[in-house]
């Protein structure tokens, strides 16, 4: 039988720890003494014009608020898709009628706090922002009904024209398209609705989530595709017609601007039009606000394209000439 010996530690041992630990608090405590200064520098540093800040007694909006805001109305466009509980034809209008009031509650909030931003920013007359808030939101979630109807034509466009795609459900859960027109039909009815601040920071989520950047102020008609997606650009005063479909890498922009551009041509039309039907393919850059590329039209991939095209034109770069070694 092996004999097992435990050895307490010794006193010195002991002693020594203690000693140490008392050390390592003495020095955290003297490095947190200088907390306090560095904290009167950011201050000092946040009253300057240098510095953005929001630091006020009214609250601003907030963008994780919105995003659970985005994922909510989803649940409300397609019902019974993306809810957490189990929703039947039983119990169909008393979970809508429970999202829809807690929409509203979350969503003009949100929308006051947007409104009495620039109110008080803009030193703005009084508009009574709370009940101004509380009629945008009323006006937004009576606009759903349209919003379904555009995104069912959305989806079913999709269908029709992508062999991959088996069904619509495959289309509303998998592709990020949908997804990215889905935010952009929200936004772009607050926007309509002159929310501020709000329908950019949605737009811009779903940027984020999928690489595809539609502008809320864009104008986009029935039946719109965007294939695959990652890259597209849209800016703010496009106007897309119906049953279009883009693919990726698509920048529907405005033309180089000069460094006062901000203030000269904000409001003004600098981004194509691009009537009915037509099919822009990977690469393609269109740019400029008088451009328009005529109904039925096919622009191929990697062109650039800065004046106007007929109707019923194709646009293709000239066959390259490959190198094999």
């Amino acid at each position: 039988m092996i004999s097992m010996t435990h050895h307490e530690p010794s006193d010195n041992r002991l002693i020594t720890s203690k000693s140490t630990c008392k050390t390592e608090a003495a020095s955290q405590s003297s490095y947190r003494e200088k907390l306090p200064g560095i904290v009167d520098e950011i201050i000092h540093s946040c009253t300057n014009d240098a510095c953005h800040t929001h630091i006020d007694f009214h609250p601003i909006f907030s963008k994780e608020k919105l995003i659970q805001i985005i994922y909510k109305l989803r649940e409300v466009i397609f019902p019974g898709y993306f809810d957490s509980s189990k929703i039947d034809p039983v119990n169909l209008s008393y979970a809508l009628g429970q999202d829809v009031s807690v929409l509203f509650d979350q969503l003009s909030e949100q929308v006051t706090y947007s409104i009495r931003h620039d109110c008080f920013r803009y030193d703005m007359s009084c508009q009574d922002c709370e009940k101004l808030g509380y009629e945008k939101t009323l006006s937004f979630l009576s606009a759903i009904p349209e919003i379904q109807r555009l995104l069912a034509l959305d989806v079913q466009a999709c269908l029709e024209g992508d062999p991959a795609a088996k069904s619509p459900d495959e289309i509303i859960f998998c592709y990020p398209g949908i997804f990215a027109i889905m935010v952009y039909r929200m936004a772009h009815q607050l926007n309509d609705l002159g929310v501020p601040f709000i329908p950019r920071i949605m737009t811009e989520y779903a940027h984020g989530q999928t690489g595809i950047d539609i502008h809320p102020g864009a104008e986009i008609g029935e039946g719109f595709v965007i294939d695959h997606g990652t890259g597209v650009v849209i800016g703010e005063t496009t106007f897309i017609g119906n049953q279009v479909r883009i693919y990726q890498g698509v920048t529907l922009g405005a033309l180089s601007l000069p460094r006062n551009a901000g203030e000269e041509l904000r409001g003004k039309k600098r981004h194509p039009t691009i009537e009915d039907e037509v099919i822009i393919y990977s690469g393609a850059t269109i740019l400029g606000g008088h451009t328009r590329i005529g109904a039925r039209s096919v622009i191929g991939g990697n062109v650039w394209i800065t004046e106007s095209v007929p109707p019923d034109t194709t646009v293709l770069l000239a066959k390259p000439q490959l190198i094999y070694k």
